[in-house]
């Protein structure tokens, strides 16, 4: 780990002097950059994860017709889910890998903010929008609560959009209520920058959102 660490540490010094170069030079823009960064490089497992969704949810009506005609035997019902996913060419899994893609990015930002060796010579690289990006705020009342509460604006949105069934689905509703509350207060208790990492990616993952479902309905409007 401690490798990744030093290489997000060099990435970061990297994007900050590319900061530099265009008269913006804080850690900030940096940290944005860095989160645009990621989010282009892991776009096309972001998009055949929601192709993958996609699918999941076509497929519905069929696996709760397996699921009622096998009621009695778990086994073959499940067996038959399978084989379904596998006639569409749908990984059940296959949601999950961008966010384990992007958890070690995610720890490795926390430990590298920690210590981070900012600029000497500029005393206010850090300071971004009025945030300190090596402090932590906490929930007092002060404009700091911005982060939290656009974490958990932004998160709440971000599920929604790749949660289609949110309003239906019993699991997926609860998700769509607690995930913005959990990281509203993941958001509070660690430094600023990676509550601005958080935000931006987020920010970021609506739009390519948007633009994956709009290019998923347009398949599906041209194959009927």
């Amino acid at each position: 780990m401690s490798t990744i660490v030093e290489g997000m540490t060099y990435l970061l010094n990297i994007l900050y002097n590319l900061s530099s170069t265009i008269g913006l030079a804080n850690y900030g823009v940096a940290i944005i950059l860095l989160t645009i960064l990621i989010k282009t490089l892991i776009f096309p497992l972001t998009y055949k994860q929601m192709a993958s969704m996609r699918k999941t949810v076509d497929l519905q009506p069929k696996i709760k017709a397996i699921q009622e005609k096998y009621k009695n035997n778990k086994e073959k019902a499940n067996a038959a889910v399978m084989e379904l996913y596998k006639e569409h060419q749908v990984n059940p899994l296959g949601g999950c890998l961008p966010i384990v893609v992007q958890l070690p990015i995610f720890w490795a930002l926390y430990s590298a903010l920690r210590h981070f060796p900012y600029d000497p010579s500029n005393a206010s690289a850090h300071i971004f929008l009025g945030f300190d990006l090596t402090q932590i705020y906490g929930f007092t009342l002060s404009y700091h609560l911005i982060l939290p509460l656009f974490a958990a604006a932004t998160t709440f949105l971000q599920t929604r959009l790749t949660s289609p069934n949110a309003s239906t689905d019993p699991t997926q509703k609860t998700m769509l209520y607690i995930m913005p509350v959990f990281f509203a207060y993941i958001s509070a208790t660690v430094p600023a920058g990676l509550a601005l990492y958080w935000v931006t990616m987020n920010v970021v993952s609506i739009f390519q959102q948007l633009y994956i479902n709009n290019r998923l309905s347009n398949k599906t409007k041209k194959a009927i």
